[in-house]
């Protein structure tokens, strides 16, 4: 039986480890030329922001929609992996679900229909117009959902140190060779010469 189970839990492991990668590409191919179109400029670049930072924490971006906008974490994996959504649009879907008071699915599946029209024209379809109370509402939620996202991930393009190949310390003393601190007394000698003058002492007398 151990014959048997061992190749099966190797290919197993394998289909597994080959779909997270498959994954993390569809993820990062979608992402790269995002026009979210949603008819403000400000809204616009929150959201090309979180697709970035989604991209670099796929974990926790989805954590984050499940938590925020109550949206069942296999409907939110659906979206990015099934249907190949931008990351970005699911956050914006759910999180106007969630103004809306509706399901994250029910505005997902009007934008599904029509997302060749841009985000604006579906928030107006839904009752949110530009300049409306409704609307300045929505650019709230964005900017602390934007940064809340901000805070918790990290870009795609981090997890490089700042200065890459440049210890941040050379493990020498910070002034080596340089007197009194490279562990010699600052004047080597000059306690010898007061000996020496104690001794001429001691002659005269």
């Amino acid at each position: 039986m151990s014959r048997i189970l061992a190749p099966l839990a190797l290919a197993l492991g394998l289909a597994l480890a080959t779909g997270s990668a498959a994954q993390a590409q569809v993820i990062d191919s979608i992402s790269l030329n995002y026009s979210p179109r949603t008819g403000d400029v400000w809204l616009d670049t929150r959201l090309s922001d979180v697709n970035l930072f989604a991209r670099g924490d796929t974990d926790g971006f989805i954590d984050d929609v499940v938590v925020s906008y109550g949206a069942p974490r296999p409907y939110v994996r659906e979206l990015l992996f099934d249907r190949g959504w931008v990351p970005a649009d699911v956050w914006y879907a759910c999180l106007l679900a969630q103004q809306l008071r509706q399901p994250c699915s029910q505005v997902a599946d009007v934008y599904q229909r029509d997302r060749g029209q841009g985000w604006g024209v579906i928030a107006q379809r839904l009752g949110i117009k530009p300049g409306s109370a409704e609307f300045h509402a929505l650019k709230g939620k964005v900017g602390k959902g934007h940064d809340r996202v901000k805070a918790r991930g990290k870009p795609a393009h981090a997890g490089k140190p700042a200065h890459a190949g440049k210890p941040a310390q050379s493990g020498k003393p910070a002034a080596s060779g340089k007197p009194g601190q490279s562990g010699k007394p600052a004047n080597p000698g000059k306690g010898k010469d007061k000996d020496k003058d104690k001794g001429k002492g001691k002659d005269k007398g």
